[in-house]
């Protein structure tokens, strides 16, 4: 378009098109009595790394609440309302005891379910279990694993079965556990995991290769939607090669995808699993922590970046903690989700075809969490009583040499190939799933060979 088709100074719209808009309300809320913060305190959400719980109890924050975590002298984990029923002081300061947390103020013991231990200093004339009853100090359920602290904040009545992902009981691999903080609202993290195009900008072409060439290559996208599962997939030509990465979203904020570094579309895979998988909580409307896995192994990545920056660079592609400038000239995940907002204004974004795993997962959300309004309670994935949990992200490389000059629908077509060989062994146990999945994978190649 010429200037003078726009008009002596162009087509300039800055002065009339608006800056900020509405945000979708619905899912970006997450406190109390809200609708999505009710549907996320129905599930087991991580609060804490072990390692970070000590002798002394642990502030944390959690869908909007202030509350403390501490392990006992028994080994016993409690999470607990951070002001004591009595006088209000904060649990924060308590002592951890053989059996449960003493209030530092006037000595009241509370049992990890908060029921009242001791009352010290009473008259014998008082009424001990009626004050028992009614200064019970609020308290969830809480159970540790590999690692990680997990809790349930919804109805004591509704407490789930707590799910076991089968990527995270493989043989022969390392669960590295850590943790990621985003200054933003949870969906802006968890959007990420649904949207694989931005693997070949944001991390390859933009300003470095983060991860590896190949996945500057922009490939075909297909997604899926599944039970509770959510699977963005982008099939990528690699020379001779086609490399199969499967990112996944269990409902409502468990997320795998494939390796960062074992992965380049070069060499053959069959069959390689995630190499980190991780809940996108949020501690409130403005700061979310992924809770997380980094994971070695022969089917995740390489042992060489299990060291102490490791986790980050999976997670990210840089690390988190970088000069001003550094990070504008080597943006990652953090600076893309940080720089939309505090809380984005969803109800100004432009989605295109490529953003359609996005729309089919926030989709399912709003309708998850107006159902919960209306008193029907969301189904869990160990709901289907199989255990552990069947998962599909990960990376699959085979040798399929360019037959025809269609090459776009050749791809979508060998993808859905993929994908429907995963889901015909979802329900076998493991080592059947790998024979009957590699199988699958190897007469797949035998077929485009002849």
């Amino acid at each position: 378009m010429s200037l003078s088709e726009t008009g002596p100074h162009g087509d300039y719209r800055g002065y009339r098109q608006p800056h900020r808009g509405a945000s979708d309300e619905l899912l970006v809320r997450t406190g109390r009595a809200t609708p999505c913060g009710e549907y996320l305190r129905r599930y087991w959400q991580p609060v804490a790394l072990t390692s970070e719980v000590e002798d002394v109890p642990r502030l944390v924050r959690v869908l909007g609440e202030d509350l403390v975590l501490f392990r006992d002298r028994s080994g016993r984990y409690g999470l607990v309302h951070r002001q004591c029923p009595h006088r209000r002081a904060s649990m924060e300061f308590g002592v951890c005891e053989e059996r449960g947390i003493r209030c530092c103020y006037h000595g009241w013991l509370f049992d990890v379910d908060g029921s009242v231990l001791e009352i010290p200093g009473q008259p014998a004339t008082m009424d001990a279990a009626l004050v028992r009853e009614k200064s019970r100090l609020g308290a969830y359920p809480v159970r540790e694993y590999r690692g990680l602290i997990f809790a349930y904040l919804g109805p004591i009545e509704q407490v789930p079965d707590f799910p076991i992902y089968d990527t995270l009981e493989l043989d022969g691999q390392e669960l590295v556990p850590y943790r990621a903080d985003y200054a933003c609202n949870w969906l802006q993290v968890l959007d990420a995991i649904l949207d694989p195009i931005h693997t070949s900008f944001l991390h390859s072409r933009v300003s470095r290769a983060q991860f590896s060439e190949g996945m500057g290559e922009l490939g075909e996208l297909l997604f899926h939607e599944r039970g509770q599962s959510f699977l963005g997939t982008n099939v990528r030509r690699v020379g001779d090669n086609v490399w199969f990465r499967v990112n996944e979203l269990v409902l409502p904020n468990y997320t795998q995808a494939g390796a960062a570094f074992s992965a380049d579309g070069t060499r053959p895979i069959y069959y390689g699993r995630t190499a980190f998988s991780r809940w996108v909580v949020p501690l409130d409307d403005e700061n979310t922590t992924a809770f997380a896995w980094a994971i070695f192994g022969e089917r995740a990545d390489p042992p060489e970046y299990n060291t102490p920056e490791g986790p980050e660079l999976i997670e990210q592609g840089e690390l988190m903690d970088r000069p001003y400038s550094e990070r504008q000239r080597f943006p990652g995940d953090a600076e893309a989700v940080e720089g939309m907002g505090r809380i984005a204004d969803q109800k100004m974004e432009h989605l295109v075809p490529s953003d359609s795993g996005i729309i089919q997962y926030r989709k399912r959300l709003r309708k998850l969490c107006r159902q919960l309004e209306q008193g029907i309670e969301p189904t869990h994935v160990t709901a289907a009583g199989i255990a552990p949990v069947p998962t599909c992200g990960g990376d699959t490389v085979l040798c399929l040499p360019r037959i025809d000059d269609d090459e776009r629908t050749r791809l979508r077509e060998l993808g859905e190939r993929f994908m429907q060989i995963q889901f015909d062994a979802e329900d076998l146990a493991e080592d059947e799933r790998v024979r009957h999945v590699v199988r699958a994978l190897r007469a797949l190649e035998t077929e485009v060979a002849a």
